[in-house]
This record gives C-alpha cells, structure tokens and sequence, in this order.
C-alpha cells in the first residue's frame, strides 16, 4: 500500500525521455540534411527509420502517446513534402533524359544527313563601255566609197 502511494506522488512520466529524444533528433537530423542535398530518397529511408524508432520508443513505455501522435503526425507531413519532392526531381530527371535523347538523335541525324549543295556565289560583271566614237575634226579616209561628183548624172535612166 506504501509503494502505490509513493508511486503516485512521484509524479507523471515525462513525455519523451532524454536518451530517446536525443537518438531520435539524430535522426531527424540525418532527413534534414538528406533534405537539403537535394537527396529526397535517402531522406525518405532516414525517416522510415525515425518512424521505427519511435514507434519502438513507444512501446517501450520510452514515449507517451500524446507525445507520439504528434510526432507521427510531424513525420507524416515531411513525408509527404520528400514524395512530392522525389517525384519532381524524377519528373526532372526524366525531361532532362528525354531532351538528351532528342539532341543525340538530332546530332546523329545531322551527322549523317547529305550536306545540301551550297550555291555558288554568283559574280556579277558589268557590261563593257563602248569605245568612244571618233571626233569629226580628224581627216577622214573616203576611198572606196565613192565621191558624190565623180558619179553626178551617171545614175539609170538617164541618157
């Protein structure tokens, strides 16, 4: 009857106890900065091991159930924040893979395309001046054509 009595003046079991709230910090610690490398998977695997933690924190009597549920709710939450961030990065990933793939392809295709003939420049020549007709104070050479006067009234029908 003693002992019941004393038991309840010692008063109510912590909530969390300092050994289990500093292994599971570590923990939470291990996600964090899982989380900030831009790792969402080894941040997931940190978490699924902060939940077995605790849950067996729990279970040894280590937790109370207050304490637990909040924590589980915490966890539940960053979850789901890692999940859409893992599947952004693999969305990422994937477009990025895809867009390689396409500029391989169009490398490749290029490569082995026939060159189009390249047109030959085109060279424009200017048409050649004509030479400069003579200027008429010069002498001027009439043989063979013919002198108007040698020939006057020396035309047909004309007798």
């Amino acid at each position: 009857m003693l002992a019941a009595g004393l038991a309840g003046c010692a008063g109510a079991a912590p909530e969390l106890e300092a050994d289990t709230a500093s292994k599971l910090q570590q923990r939470v610690l291990e996600v964090t900065r899982s989380a900030a490398s831009s790792n969402p998977a080894a941040a997931l695997t940190s978490l699924d091991r902060l939940s077995a933690e605790l849950d067996a924190a729990a279970a040894a009597g280590q937790v109370s159930f207050k304490r637990h549920r909040s924590i589980v709710a915490a966890i539940s939450a960053v979850r789901a924040d890692l999940t859409a961030a893992q599947a952004a990065k693999k969305k990422a990933a994937d477009a990025a893979a895809k867009a390689a793939a396409a500029k391989a392809a169009a490398t490749k295709a290029a490569a082995t395309a026939k060159p189009s003939p390249v047109p030959s420049p085109v060279v424009v020549v200017p048409a050649p001046v004509p030479a400069p007709a003579p200027a008429n104070g010069g002498p001027q050479d009439n043989s063979g054509k013919g002198s108007s006067e040698g020939n006057k009234g020396a035309g047909k029908n004309k007798d």
